[in-house]
């Protein structure tokens, strides 16, 4: 028997690199198709015990899939409709906010001339023709608007559709993962199918319980220092707080706008400290213990998969990005060639060699 070489490290590295580069692409082109279905199961495997509960409680098995799936998306239409009717009240003093924010871009324009030595006329001139290209362009950006709104109204119509495919061939869907794998690695595959499974539960359930913690303190800062719309910011603020890292920044900043428009700057300033506590109670409490405490990935990885998902899904991708990578930290944990990029991907940070050495040589000196 010939024994071959094993391959060169560099043929590897170009093997694994040309795969990556293919799987990202073909996640990227894919989006339309991919991002519903990853959606739809992690709602469905959020929803799987109450279907669950449903049968054992004598529901046909379909029935109970059935009734599951509306009672889940009436919630959500509830939510929505409340939104709604916020930001119909919104859009009734929207004629007043624009004449507001005109006159606060007219003292911002005067500010920056006085204290840059740049003319207004210079100033103005620059806006007319930032104004005339974006003109140009409307036409363009009309048809990607209603490009995207019709895909959004498309996916929000198919995700039901695999809600209840994926719950009612959840065995088959199960067999099938399990078959790809020997007889020998059954265990590990049900265990890694079983954490999983709990791990988005958990996961799902917290960062429900967050947002809503987060818009109920949203509301009642904006409401005490008097900010207008403050429950619809409010809520807003907590849906933006979901996108790991990147949808706080910009929840802090739509109510301070507000504030400015309609109020003062010193109001603005007062939601910004506002936010900063609220901010810093989500991080120091409501995530480590609700939320973070489900999802063991290090602060680095995660800002990285959020813009990578990001990069490549948009604000879908962002929300996705934790889960999923989660999942990930899951199978490279139970497969042995891949548990350093479990170890990677983790929060658990090994122990200093002087640090351990002293520990070690304490211990010693107790026996002793």
């Amino acid at each position: 028997m010939i024994k071959t070489d094993p391959l060169p490290f560099y043929l590897k590295l170009s093997q694994i690199t040309i795969g990556i580069v293919a799987f990202t692409y073909v996640l990227f082109i894919g989006q339309e198709i991919i991002v519903p279905f990853v959606f739809a199961l992690i709602i469905a495997i959020l929803l799987n015990p109450f279907v669950g509960f449903l049968q054992r409680k004598g529901f046909n098995h379909v029935l109970a899939i059935l009734i599951t799936v509306m009672l889940a998306f009436i919630v959500l239409a509830v939510l929505l409709y409340f939104l709604f009717t916020q930001a119909s009240m919104f859009t009734d003093e929207l004629p007043q906010l624009k004449i507001k924010f005109n006159a606060m871009f007219e003292t911002s324009i005067n500010w920056v001339s006085d204290n840059f030595n740049v003319s207004t006329k210079k100033i103005n001139a620059w806006i007319i023709k930032q104004k005339g290209e974006g003109l140009s362009n409307s036409s363009a950006i009309i048809g990607q608007t209603l490009i995207t709104v019709s895909g959004v109204l498309f996916t929000v119509l198919l995700i039901p559709v695999y809600v209840f495919m994926i719950l009612f061939y959840k065995t088959l869907l199960t067999k099938f993962v399990s078959s790809l794998f020997p007889d020998e690695k059954d265990g590990m595959v049900k265990e890694v199918l079983t954490e999983t499974k709990s791990l988005i539960q958990k996961y799902l359930v917290g960062l429900s319980i967050e947002a809503g913690l987060m818009a109920i303190l949203n509301s009642a800062a904006l409401l005490i220092i008097g900010v207008d719309y403050a429950i619809l910011i409010g809520v807003i603020g907590a849906l933006l707080n979901v996108i790991p890292y990147l949808g706080g920044l910009i929840a802090i900043a739509l109510p301070m706008i507000i504030a400015i428009a309609t109020q003062s700057p010193s109001a603005a300033l007062w939601v910004f400290i506002a936010y900063i506590l609220i901010q810093f109670i989500d991080n120091q409490y409501i995530v480590p213990y609700i939320v973070a405490s489900k999802v063991k990935i290090n602060g680095l990885i995660s800002i990285i998969v959020v813009l990578i998902g990001g990069a490549l899904w948009g604000v879908a991708g962002m929300f996705l990005s934790i889960p999923l990578t989660a999942i990930l930290k899951v199978v490279f944990d139970r497969v042995e060639p891949l548990k350093p990029w479990g170890i990677l991907l983790g929060e658990d940070m090994p122990e200093d060699n002087k640090r351990a050495v002293s520990r070690r040589k304490k211990i010693t000196k107790k026996m002793n």
